[in-house]
């Protein structure tokens, strides 16, 4: 598709959220960060609106876009926008959906006079109520939700300037890592893998004091047919998931694999994963418990 090379070095962030949650401090945030920014673009042009960023030839890669109820009826198909994108692997865009407690917007839109734009005549936590309903779907879709209840302006734009500043040339790392259970389960890890089904190296006797970092070790455990077919089953596994994980905004994912004690066949599979992945992505591996080693 045309848009796809638009795209793969692109950032684009939608904000979007609760009228009066800071959405205009947002943009000009983003601004300030050197987004090329557009306020109020109406989701049915969306795709429309990237192939002409792609067509014009100008250097923007980072893109930010304020979209919300003043777009009316038309804010209505952002969510199949969404999903038309993702049908034709365009730019994944991340999604930054401000709200605040009630009581905040009420006061907000006291002290600014204005009316909720879904109860320009009534009362405004009529429309507050109104616009979370309508809003719930977009939100569940959030990579970033910011509740500004409590922040001031300049708390705000602190906020998304730690959060954003760096986006355009950060690195996403995967860190894959041996355990043991015996020591205990890794409490930050994304996804965990019992691999304590395959042969043990324990009970051979010369492989023993040994560890999966040794290649007698590593073939006597890649070897049996088991292994094989669970490395052929992960990776397809992997290959689909590690790209949704990245795509979602997480700057690390982290994967272990554990066995008995952490010294043979969690290591043997971390170092072959490890290997597998490095051509794709940024690889950290660690071996948490290899220091219990004994003999």
């Amino acid at each position: 598709m045309e848009l796809q090379r638009l795209t793969q070095e692109s950032e684009f962030v939608i904000i979007t959220g609760m009228s009066g949650a800071g959405k205009t401090v947002a943009i000009q945030s983003f601004e300030d960060l050197g987004f090329f920014c557009i306020d109020n673009l109406p989701p049915a042009l969306l795709l429309t609106f990237l192939k002409l960023m792609r067509e014009s030839g100008k250097d923007m890669n980072r893109i930010a876009a304020v979209m919300d109820m003043r777009g009316g009826d038309l804010f209505d198909s952002l969510i199949g926008a969404l999903d038309d994108m993702a049908k034709e692997n365009a730019v994944t865009p991340k999604i930054l959906f401000l709200e605040a407690d009630d009581e905040t917007l009420v006061r907000r839109y006291k002290e600014t006079r204005r009316s909720h734009p879904l109860a320009p005549a009534g009362l405004p936590l009529e429309g507050i109520a109104r616009e979370r309903l309508l809003l719930s779907e977009l939100k569940g879709r959030a990579q970033f939700i910011y509740n500004t209840s409590s922040l001031k302006p300049k708390e705000l734009r602190e906020k998304i300037q730690a959060e954003f500043s760096a986006k355009g040339n950060y690195t996403f790392t995967l860190n894959i890592m041996s355990f043991g259970y015996k020591h205990g389960m890794p409490i930050d890890a994304d996804l965990v893998f019992d691999v304590r089904f395959l042969p043990n190296p324990y009970y051979i006797e010369e492989l023993r004091p040994k560890t999966g970092l040794e290649s007698d070790v590593s073939d006597y455990v890649l070897k049996w047919p088991e292994t094989k077919l669970l490395n052929e089953k992960l990776t397809d596994l992997l290959v689909y998931m590690i790209p949704q994980y990245k795509r979602e905004g997480k700057r690390q994912l982290v994967i272990a694999f554990g066995c008995t004690g952490g010294q043979h066949r969690s290591v043997t599979l971390t170092e072959y994963f490890a290997k597998l992945f490095q051509k794709d992505y940024q690889t950290v591996i660690t071996h948490r418990d290899i220091k219990h080693r004994k003999g």
